[in-house]
């Protein structure tokens, strides 16, 4: 680093790794809410800072420079220490009155949140959350990168770097469109789904690869030219006749009201469910709170929804 040079700001560090996951500016620049004059001054003065060029811009988008890859995941570890650090003045200081970011899964968010967020808030006045979703995958990454505090996910998760608390296990209903064969059934057996026409999401949810192994296990068949972009693109799919789905409990619970379009059934003698659970960095300087949490959460969950799914005790 040149001698006359400031050091790097934690601002410039955060728009360098911003940029790094977006490979554009102008995203960028809409995540951080900054223009993107002043996201590319403070890159230019970053890299006048370092001496090296960290970006090669070009009009097909922004890639990373062999010196800004080689220096992306030290910046990456400078902020979440110095989030972390913050994190911990504010517990020192004030009590849990941060905002913290959680991140679910789409597939889960819409249908338990409503129910378990109101009375959450009632218990912990000062706590806010921020809420995003995303595919699971991607909350682990983005949770281990600093860009969540805690997250909703599918288990197991066998990571040394995130500590785990199981919240609950939920049902996979069986769904077929009315007029089907096995329409009035209220359990269905193995047998019955051998060949089977099963639609489900895109690949980059995984609750398509539950719904794969499922079909697997079962000689069903997967229809991968028919998949959904979301559980209400899937279950309007199954009312139209391309084919039966397995649909997760909380959301057969929260969003179909109307049992003459689709038939739910159960799968007889092999019970097909999915475990969730709340996840956090095992660093985190707030990870008494986040226990904590997740026992209210599973106090909650079986208060509002012990009739939809098992609270994991």
């Amino acid at each position: 680093m040149p001698a006359s040079a400031n050091p790097p700001s934690f601002k410039q560090l955060e728009y360098f790794v911003t940029i790094a996951s977006h490979s554009n500016f102008r995203r960028a620049a809409e995540e951080l809410r900054v223009s993107q004059p002043a996201l590319t001054t403070q890159i230019r003065a970053l890299e006048t800072a370092l001496g090296i060029p960290l970006f090669e811009r070009s009009r097909s988008g922004t890639l990373l420079t062999p010196e800004g890859r080689e220096l992306l995941e030290q910046a990456r570890q400078l902020i979440l220490g110095m989030r972390e650090f913050t994190e911990h003045a504010e517990l020192i200081s004030q009590g849990h009155q941060s905002t913290y970011k959680l991140g679910v899964p789409p597939t889960l968010g819409p249908y338990l949140l409503p129910n378990v967020l109101p009375t959450l808030h009632a218990r912990h006045h000062r706590l806010k959350l921020y809420v995003r979703e995303a595919p699971p995958r991607l909350l682990l990454q983005s949770l281990a990168e600093g860009a969540y505090d805690i997250a909703i996910v599918p288990l197991p998760v066998t990571r040394d770097d995130i500590a785990v608390e199981p919240l609950f296990t939920e049902p996979l209903k069986f769904v077929v469109p009315a007029d089907h064969r096995l329409a009035g059934k209220s359990q269905v057996t193995p047998s019955q789904l051998r060949g089977e026409k099963v639609l489900t999401l895109e690949d980059q949810h995984h609750f398509h690869h539950q719904v794969q192994e499922i079909c697997q296990r079962l000689g069903a068949q997967l229809q991968r030219d028919y998949e959904g972009t979301s559980l209400d693109t899937l279950r309007q799919m199954v009312v139209m006749g391309l084919g039966v789905a397995f649909l997760p409990g909380l959301y057969v619970h929260s969003e179909m009201h109307n049992p003459e379009a689709l038939h739910v059934s159960e799968l007889k003698s092999k019970p097909i469910r999915r475990q969730h659970g709340l996840v956090w960095r095992a660093s985190a300087p707030a990870r008494r709170f986040y226990r904590g949490l997740a026992a209210d959460l599973r106090e909650i969950i079986h208060e509002r929804l012990g009739d939809v799914v098992t609270v994991d005790r």
